[in-house]
């Protein structure tokens, strides 16, 4: 696997998808690890997490600051700060920040993902809020990613 140097500082542009309350960061693109993985930041407003989806990649997600409600595979669970949780490509999954701040993880993703491609389309398809479910499935279609549902709602709770 090859790995390149990097320095992230923490100055790299936002890429704000306002429609799912979302700030990203990539902090280490692709193309620094050969494309075996990337790594991003995430701030989450409160209430807010993406769509229900599944995508080939891997995920491993460390809360660094806030409570996440996440569905991985159905099951609902908390995750809060210094919690790790790894969900395995092909795997439907969900989070949402269930506090009144802003929450923040570090996501690994492998393989890697142009993730700022990713996202920063993302924005554009939901510049007007969440699309209708056949914008949405082209988006996916391009980029591999199965929307499933909506979003975690605030009555939906923990599993286990």
């Amino acid at each position: 696997m090859p790995i390149v140097f990097s320095h992230s500082r923490g100055t790299e542009p936002a890429i704000d998808v306002p429609a799912i309350g979302l700030n990203l960061f990539v902090r280490l693109p692709p193309e620094a690890s050969g494309g075996t993985y990337c790594f991003i930041e995430t701030v989450n407003a409160p209430g807010a997490g993406p769509p229900r989806h599944r995508h080939p990649q891997a995920e491993i997600f460390r809360v660094i600051e806030g409570r996440y409600l996440y569905e991985v595979d159905g099951r609902r669970f908390i995750a809060e700060v210094g919690d790790v949780v790894s969900i395995p490509g092909g795997t439907p999954h969900a989070f949402r920040n269930v506090t009144d701040a802003p929450a923040r993880q570090y996501i690994l993703i492998a393989p890697a993902l142009d993730a700022a491609g990713f996202f920063t389309e993302l924005a554009a398809v939901m510049r007007d809020g969440i699309p209708d479910k056949a914008a949405l499935n082209a988006f996916g279609a391009k980029w591999e990613v199965d929307f499933l549902g909506p979003p975690l709602s605030h009555t939906d709770g923990p599993t286990d």
